[in-house]
Order: C-alpha cells, then structure tokens, then sequence
C-alpha cells in the first residue's frame, strides 16, 4: 500500500482515544500527591520536567491527543486543519514519539538489568507502583508501534528529522548540566558514578543512539506501508487525494 494517502477509519479514532486516556490517567496518577509527596525527585530542583521519562510520557500524551484531534477533524470537510494537523502528527511521530519512546525503553531495561541502583534504585519500589514503573518505561513501546501499523506517516528529509531530533536532545543535556550546576545533584544515579571521561563517553553515546532509533522508526514504517515516506501523506478530501483520484480514472478510460 503506498504511503501517500491516509484513509479516515472510524475505528482508529477510537484507537486513539482509548491509548489517550491511558496516558491520561497514567499522568494524572503519576502526578498525584500520593507520589509527588513520596518521591524525592519531585522535590529537588527541576521536579519531574528533569526526567526524560517523565517528558516522553508528556509527549506520548500530546501526541495520542492530536492522533485522536486528527482523526475526528478527517470525519469532517475541515481541509485546512485537517492537513495541518496530519502534518504536526507526522512530525511528531517521526522526529520525536517513536525514537524517543524507544530510547526510554531500551536504555531503562538495559540499565536496569545492569544495575538497577543506576537507573531505578530499590527504594522507589514502594512509591511507585509496579503498574506505573511498565506504564512509564515498558508500555510506551508497544503503544508507538501499534501508532505505526496503524497509519502511515510522512518523513521529512533524514537531515532535517535527525537534526529536529538532535536538537531537541541537545536542550535536554544542556537542561541536566544545568540542574547539576544549580542544585549539584545528578538526575540519574549512574551519572555520579562516572569519570570526566567515561561522562563524555556516556552522553555522548546515549546521544548519538537516537538517530539509529530514528533510522529504525522510518525503515519500519517503510516496510509497513511502502512506498516513498518522504513524500506528503495527504488528509482524504484534499486536493492532492482529489487529483490522485481524477488521474486513476483518467488511466482508466
């Protein structure tokens, strides 16, 4: 099936709302008071915003609300917010929810399994439930890549999204330093663990392993959908989806 064309179906908007809700509800409880006054992340500098846990599951949340926004806006003659929003959701799932959901999950579970002290320290077992632990750091997988079977997504140019993703990750080291040269506390246990070097080497690893995770996202959707995802994915209704029509039936007299 070619990529270029994203057909309405009822039954994604009701896809999308139900995996909403769970991020929803999933956030909701994540902020409650019976965690925040529990956790002592949440009351050191930064809170929550200096976890890229706690960003992704913000992220997830937003962007499963305007798969759900889209969906309903394509089951009406709205051509205008219709492309644009396909357009943020595209955007969105290429440059940022699939490699970094992915990157959450794997660089977690590796970690943990590790050294569980580095990443997710024992004593947090008894604030946060082991539903909320899988919520936040193993859930979000599965969730993205039923998000990629299930609608085609149009890629900007490799430069443009690894750049966009490169971006995006610099603000967050630069944002971790920040909170280590105000507050002289590290986000995550492993980074207090680290020579100069091996810091370097660490960031600098965890970095650069997004743009394999952006290449994976794009061939996966490329062998999900065919075609060339680099071209627009257009809103049903649109003009170019209305040509596309006109020049089959053209062929076919």
């Amino acid at each position: 099936m070619a990529a270029s064309v994203s057909h309405p179906k009822p039954w994604h908007g009701i896809i999308h709302l139900l995996i909403f809700v769970w991020y929803m509800f999933t956030l909701c409880y994540n902020c409650s008071q019976l965690i925040s006054s529990r956790h002592p992340g949440t009351q050191s500098y930064g809170g929550r915003w200096k976890y890229l846990t706690f960003i992704n599951l913000v992220l997830q949340t937003v962007f499963f609300g305007v798969c759900f926004v889209t969906d309903v806006t394509q089951l009406f003659p709205l051509r205008v917010v219709s492309s644009f929003l396909t357009k943020l959701r595209n955007v969105l799932f290429s440059v940022l929810a699939f490699p970094l959901g992915s990157f959450v999950f794997l660089s977690f579970w590796s970690i943990y399994l590790y050294d569980r002290e580095l990443v997710y320290p024992k004593r947090l077992d008894d604030i946060i439930p082991v539903w909320l632990n899988h919520a936040l750091h193993t859930v979000i997988l599965p969730l993205v890549l039923v998000q990629l079977c299930l609608q085609p997504h149009q890629y900007p140019s490799r430069k443009k999204g690894i750049l966009g993703l490169a971006l995006f990750i610099a603000l967050y080291l630069a944002w971790v330093l920040w909170i280590h040269h105000v507050s002289g506390i590290w986000v995550y246990p492993i980074l207090a663990h680290l020579s100069s070097v091996g810091f370097v080497v660490f960031l600098a690893a965890s970095a650069i392993s997004l743009a394999p995770l952006y290449l994976l996202g794009e061939m996966l959707s490329h062998l999900r959908w065919g075609g060339d995802l680099n071209k627009p994915v257009l809103a049903p209704g649109s003009s170019g989806s209305k040509d596309s029509k006109r020049g089959k039936k053209k062929k076919k007299i």
